[in-house]
């Protein structure tokens, strides 16, 4: 069956990095994009960055720009977000996700808090 697992999450101080990493099983992960959201407590679940399944195209939220990566390694089965620059406002559980189908697939999620 399908999998995400995601993992890097943990406490960061303001300014520092993390990089998070979601391990796929289950299917043909080379042939579908793949995405990280995030979701702080009280708001909404936000698309976060997109990666293509090559990798050749990738897409950001606005309020990451510049800060965060991703990409990925399809020999790995794995997709990446680093995160540099963290600020307060990204403390939030991060998820990895994918489409095929027809239907979305989640991972459980890994929690960032950035504080100090």
């Amino acid at each position: 069956q399908v999998q995400l697992v995601e993992s890097g999450g943990g406490l960061v101080q303001p300014g520092g990095s993390l990089r998070l990493s979601c391990a796929a099983s289950g299917f043909t992960f080379s042939l579908y994009a793949m995405n990280w959201y995030r979701q702080a407590p009280g708001k909404e679940r936000e698309l976060v960055a997109t990666i293509t399944s090559v990798g050749g195209g990738r897409n950001y939220a606005d309020s990451v720009k510049g800060r965060f990566t991703i990409s990925r390694d399809n020999a790995k089965n794995t997709v990446y977000l680093q995160m540099n620059s963290l600020k307060p406002e990204d403390t939030a559980v991060y998820y990895c996700k994918t489409r095929f189908g027809y239907r979305d697939y989640w991972g459980q999620g890994t929690q960032v808090t950035v504080s100090s």
